[in-house]
């Protein structure tokens, strides 16, 4: 296989892929209604997990998804998520009952955590170093555009078709797609250093699915209820026993020491933090355009649309600037915050166009950060283990995602309707977002880098000295 041989089909495949796995997390909120009132006659707990099993489960296993890819092959990961997704898919449009449904979100959601690393590891793996950041600014867009694509999927299905149809639905999409990487992608050299490492696998992927399962059910259950603080607990003790294991383990599944690296940490961080408050927008976008101001769930679906216009447009901007990530990550940061501090000043009389213009606030602030956010994370590990990054990353967004709906959720609880939470909400996550933005800047040390990822006279992307 020759280097640097990204072309334009394997590009657009790979984003295909990350588009569908990334739709799937946010397409079920808009199907809520009609899950409620389905002949399974859920509760309201298998409800929730209807829509987190998808989330935990793909979330919990991206950092050894990634490994797995970086070890037994990228394209071999890419197609087995892929098939993955269509089994579970198919298990939940034909569910008799709500656990079964819940099963195949689960297994849906595996299958995403394969998928997601392997897009962006083999594109590291193609790209030229000088066209690197278009390419991963590609991809960032893609999943932005899974979250209008699945908001947009979810309410038309929620006001003209049945909830089995979306499930359904993917089942053709995932063969199409595993057809595409099939003809378009090729196979990348794997890694000949370490393995998955099982005991380290089971001990970070338990301890994550604990993390987010106290995220997720906090609000509902009480964030000092026993369950929550029990998760909390088992999560923080079996990461102390993975970063023990990893530590004495000849070939761990990741080395715990690479998060020495300032900007690998500031990374992560700005990930997270991004997520955190566009999910929580998100979260509150389609109650507030139905509940408040009374749209149907189609035209709530098209409504969020502004979101992807500047995650479209800014990103080929802040391309010209990978080599200054310290900039354009805080101004893309801030804008986040800046747009939800505006969007929380909204109420059922507002214009949506008004709306509209917060949304674009966020939407650039995500287009400006998330590209250099995402080149920091998987640059910081060698490029072997690109896929291992990309999990570590992705894992990042979902956790911050998931953290930014419970703390929405949470404050939301504080007040007797949408239309009073809605703005103390917005703030709430607005503030924390500023607040971890300073933070993130400061990480990015702005030294001299040491060491350059590049080819030729040109550096295009480096590690910074402390790194």
């Amino acid at each position: 296989m020759p280097t640097h041989a990204l072309k334009r089909p394997v590009l657009l495949t790979l984003c295909a892929c990350v588009l569908v796995a990334q739709s799937m997390v946010a397409a079920v909120n808009l199907l809520i209604p009609e899950l409620a009132a389905s002949s399974l006659h859920p509760s309201h707990s298998q409800i929730l997990w209807t829509v987190d099993a998808y989330v935990i489960a793909f979330a919990g296993l991206l950092v050894p998804a990634g490994a797995a890819g970086d070890r037994y092959g990228r394209k071999g990961a890419l197609l087995t998520g892929l098939a993955l997704v269509a089994a579970g898919a198919a298990t939940s449009a034909l569910a008799p009952d709500a656990a079964v449904l819940i099963a195949g979100r689960a297994l849906s959601g595996a299958g995403a955590a394969l998928i997601t690393p392997a897009t962006l590891s083999v594109l590291i793996q193609l790209a030229a170093p000088e066209h690197r950041a278009r390419a991963l600014a590609s991809w960032t867009l893609a999943i932005g555009l899974g979250g209008a694509a699945g908001n947009i999927g979810g309410g038309l299905v929620g006001q003209f078709l049945s909830w089995r149809a979306l499930f359904a639905a993917m089942v053709p999409l995932a063969a199409l797609l595993a057809a595409a990487v099939a003809v378009t992608v090729p196979r990348t050299a794997r890694s000949a250093h370490g393995n998955l490492d099982p005991l380290g696998t089971q001990l970070l992927t338990a301890g994550l699915v604990a993390l987010l399962f106290g995220i997720i059910e906090g609000p509902g259950y009480g964030w000092t209820s026993a369950a929550v603080l029990g998760a909390f607990a088992a999560g923080a003790a079996l990461a102390g026993g993975f970063t023990a294991h990893a530590l004495r383990s000849p070939e761990p599944l990741f080395d715990p020491r690479v998060f020495r690296s300032g900007r690998l940490r500031s990374a992560t961080l700005g990930t997270a933090t991004g997520f955190f408050g566009l999910f929580s927008l998100f979260f509150l976008n389609s109650q507030y355009l139905q509940g408040v101001k009374g749209y149907g769930a189609a035209v709530t679906g098209v409504a969020i649309m502004p979101l992807t216009v500047g995650m479209a447009l800014v990103p080929k901007l802040a391309a010209r600037w990978a080599d200054r990530p310290r900039p354009v990550v805080g101004a893309g940061l801030a804008l986040i915050g800046l747009g939800l501090l505006g969007a929380s000043t909204v109420g059922a009389a507002t214009p949506y166009w008004t709306y509209a213009c917060w949304l674009l606030v966020v939407s650039a602030g995500t287009g400006l950060s998330m590209p250099a956010l995402t080149l920091g994370v998987v640059t910081s590990l060698p490029p072997h283990q690109a896929g291992l990054g990309s999990g570590l990353g992705t894992t990042a967004r979902e956790t911050g995602a998931a953290l930014g709906v419970a703390v929405t959720g949470t404050v939301l609880s504080a007040h007797t309707d949408l239309a009073t939470g809605m703005g103390p909400a917005l703030r709430t996550v607005a503030l924390l977002v500023l607040a971890a933005t300073a933070l993130v800047v400061a990480g990015y040390d702005g030294r001299t880098p040491t060491r350059s990822i590049a080819s030729g006279r040109r550096r295009v992307l480096s590690r910074s000295s402390g790194a």
